[in-house]
């Protein structure tokens, strides 16, 4: 299923029934946040380095934040 397809049928749903459901859609979005501070630095380091190897290289390009949001609101 699409946003498209389910949007719709999700606001025609009742108040209470549209409340769950969001509630339910937000808690399974991880925080990625929570996850970063319970990385150890070392790990940490590791992955950013990776990270940077891959743009360096050519493997994947880097986005600006304003590009990271346009695509998040597709």
């Amino acid at each position: 299923m699409t946003f498209d397809r389910i949007a719709p049928e999700a606001l025609k749903l009742p108040l209470e029934d549209r409340i769950q459901l969001a509630a339910s859609l937000w808690e399974s979005i991880e925080d990625p946040y929570a996850l970063a501070a319970d990385r150890a630095d070392e790990d940490a380091i590791v992955l950013a380095l990776a990270r940077d190897a891959e743009i360096e290289s050519g493997k994947v390009a880097p986005l600006s934040h304003s590009d990271l949001m346009k695509r998040l609101r597709k």
